[in-house]
């Protein structure tokens, strides 16, 4: 039995993130092996999907004698839902697998978003690419915000997979009649909000229930920074806009690691003022993020209601991207 820790392009995890995950019997008596997205010697190609997708996988997964899935499922902010095909792309994917599935026009598609997996083109091609390599099981579940289970499926992955995310989108997913004025959110506390990076998903829920020119006021403390491993910072300092930023990504040729968290808070910031609250950042790096940054949560929301009157609608995310709202009428990305 070999273990393989879906990691798609973040980093690998440490002994000890190990041991907390699987616990210390798992990790003294089983093969673990991070998967490397980026280690061609670590990769095989089982052909392309019907869009031409090159699909490169993890060695040790394409040429097990059976592969079992598991993961959990919630929305996903540009994939639908989490957990399911995901764990194998871009899971276990290889870097030229994964590109393709986040670029410009796929981020960029107005059902590539939370809680849609039908006509959602991300959603679609990772199916395709985990039905074409084969997934003889799979075991998937749902949690809360004390990260206890809550439901739990195993079978055949397309059923257990649906199944999940009917569960996950009654739990997870709220529906609201009106847009809001002013949103405030978090990325739900740590490590969920281990940095900037990962607040955006945050900030994206908020996006879907505000209204054009309303306001977005983000808390999130970022200890790990914007971060400066990946690419998603030196993307962000190579314009002076979110506009321009959109422009450069969307350029036919442009592929970069972490383009599509560009892509997304960008998009959101041609919808909304973005303000963040963080413990960590310091004003220039806000800044340099395209980011208005506030030194106090109630202060900002104060300065929202002047800004946009006193019958100005407030929606407060306290969990982020643990609850998504959406708008009944389907309008809004």
């Amino acid at each position: 039995i070999t273990i393989l820790i879906a990691t798609g392009t973040h980093r690998g995890n440490t002994d000890d993130e190990l041991a907390q995950m699987l616990g210390q019997d798992v990790v003294n008596n089983y093969n673990i092996i991070n998967h490397d997205a980026f280690d061609p010697s670590n990769l095989v190609l089982r052909g392309h999907t019907s869009g031409g997708i090159p699909i490169w996988l993890n060695r040790h997964w394409a040429e097990a004698d059976i592969g079992i899935t598991t993961g959990f499922v919630e929305p996903h902010f540009f994939a639908g839902f989490s957990g399911g095909p995901k764990m194998v792309a871009p899971g276990l994917a290889g870097f030229e697998t994964i590109m393709p599935l986040h670029n410009s026009d796929m981020i960029g598609h107005p059902k590539a978003t939370w809680g849609i997996m039908e006509g959602n083109p991300i959603h679609d091609a990772i199916r395709e690419i985990s039905e074409i390599t084969g997934v003889d099981f799979a075991v998937e579940v749902t949690i809360n915000r004390e990260h206890r289970v809550t439901s739990a499926y195993a079978g055949n992955p397309k059923s257990v997979h649906r199944a999940a995310t009917r569960f996950a989108r009654t739990m997870a997913m709220q529906p609201v009649d009106e847009p809001f004025d002013t949103v405030v959110t978090t990325n739900s506390g740590y490590p969920l909000d281990l940095n900037l990076y990962q607040a955006v998903k945050g900030m994206s829920a908020a996006a879907q229930v505000v209204k054009h020119g309303g306001t977005i006021i983000c808390a999130a403390e970022c200890s790990d920074g914007v971060p400066e491993h990946g690419r998603y910072n030196e993307i962000l300092s190579s314009a002076t806009a979110p506009s321009e930023l959109l422009k450069m990504i969307c350029a036919e040729g442009y592929d970069r690691h972490d383009q599509w968290q560009v892509q997304i808070q960008a998009q959101i910031q041609l919808t909304a003022d973005v303000q963040l609250k963080s413990e960590y950042l310091t004003h220039q790096q806000i800044r340099a993020a395209h980011l208005t940054p506030v030194d106090d949560v109630e202060a900002a929301v104060e300065s929202a209601i002047q800004r946009h009157g006193p019958q100005s609608r407030i929606c407060v995310l306290p969990e982020g991207p643990q609850t998504i709202p959406y708008l009944r009428n389907g309008q809004g990305r």
